[in-house]
């Protein structure tokens, strides 16, 4: 884990105070505002998060984790892919058959 000693201002918080609120974000999906209060100021939250994605330090730790899980033998290699398609006809809009488009007037509406 990256450590703030050499750099300015104030040190980082302790990397666990942080690590299981980005966890949470991923599996609920929240957004970053609506985290709960118990994790603290979601702007450091997001900022850990962000610096851990772009200096390669959040790939690491999932490398390493998913290498002690499978030397462990609690991974299970099996992927299942659906490759359900579902196709739409054009014409199957959400207007009922009593909608006529907007701008074309029937022969009924307009009296001729």
């Amino acid at each position: 884990m990256p450590s703030s000693e050499g750099q300015r201002g104030r040190p980082f918080r302790d990397h666990r105070h942080v690590v299981e609120p980005i966890v949470y974000r991923l599996r609920t999906g929240v957004a970053w505002r609506d985290l709960p209060e118990a994790f603290g100021p979601w702007q450091t939250v997001w900022k850990r998060h962000k610096r851990f994605s772009t200096d390669g330090t959040r790939d690491k730790i999932h490398a390493r984790l998913v290498a002690e899980a499978d030397a462990a033998g609690d991974l299970d290699w099996k992927v299942s892919v659906d490759s359900t398609i579902n196709r739409a006809h054009q014409h199957a809009t959400t207007l009922s058959p009593l909608e006529a488009p907007a701008g074309r007037r029937t022969k009924a509406a307009t009296g001729g």
